[in-house]
């Protein structure tokens, strides 16, 4: 696919999706929403891709909605409206539930649509002077199609205020909730990102999946018999894979595994 709004690049075994609206704040339309969704759905099935970075150019990282893309929704029909907010939804699906472990380089503010690609994300690097805003009742809206993700990024207490407030708050309030992993200098911004990414890729793979995948599984899920059945039964499989296997045999050996060499 040819990319327009976004720039997808491969430096060895990680991929960054960079946002390239930067003279509308990269604002996303329905363009951007279609490339990121390609992006991440290509992602998911390249086996040599171990981790991804979703970045931006410019001084923001995504302001929401690009108000043109708003106007015009504004004369859709309901059947129009739903369907086209089923693509932004299909979107962040595509983000959170890629299979590779997904890093947030948050160069600058994230407001509305922003928060959404924050929240899908697995771990979020962010400048100390980002700030966050859930702007939609502003303008008289809801962050329906991304609350799944913000609400279990700040939790529900947390995203009563911010919902109906639409107030703005800084990235040391994003760390205290949750939403931010790590606040840090711009300086240190690529090379933090780049070390983390470099970590993940040492990783098993197979491994890497199971685990991004357990958490989205298990998370919320009351602890009774089922779970811990269903708990006990991905490790026994995990134990006897290739990649299980391999691993144990390698630090006994005292050797790298090969999904390093």
């Amino acid at each position: 696919m040819q990319y327009e709004n976004v720039d997808v690049a491969f430096a060895g075994q990680i991929a960054t999706v960079t946002l390239n609206r930067p003279d509308v704040r990269n604002a996303f339309n329905e363009a951007m929403i279609a490339e990121l969704t390609a992006a991440f759905e290509s992602l998911n099935e390249r086996d040599d891709v171990r981790a991804v970075v979703l970045a931006a150019n410019g001084k923001a990282f995504c302001a929401g909605a690009d108000l043109n893309w708003m106007k015009k929704m504004a004369g859709f029909s309901d059947e129009e409206n739903r369907a086209d907010a089923m693509r932004l939804a299909n979107m962040l699906s595509a983000i959170y539930r890629c299979n590779k472990p997904v890093i947030a380089r948050v160069n600058g503010d994230v407001y509305a649509g922003g928060m959404g690609l924050v929240s899908a994300c697995d771990i979020v690097i962010s400048v100390d002077t980002a700030r966050f805003c859930l702007s939609e009742a502003r303008l008289g809206l809801i962050p329906a199609t991304i609350a799944p993700y913000v609400i279990r990024a700040l939790g529900e207490q947390a995203s009563r205020r911010y919902f109906t407030t639409a107030e703005q708050f800084d990235c040391a309030t994003a760390l205290r909730l949750g939403l931010v992993s790590e606040m840090i200098n711009a300086d240190q911004l690529d090379a933090t990102v780049q070390q983390l990414a470099e970590t993940l890729s040492e990783n098993s793979p197979h491994a890497v999946r199971e685990c991004k995948q357990l958490v989205q599984d298990v998370a919320g899920r009351t602890l009774d018999a089922a779970l811990i059945e269903d708990t006990a039964a991905r490790i026994a499989r995990v134990r006897a894979s290739v990649e299980g296997r391999e691993g144990v045999a390698s630090f006994l050996e005292k050797r790298a595994p090969a999904w390093r060499t």
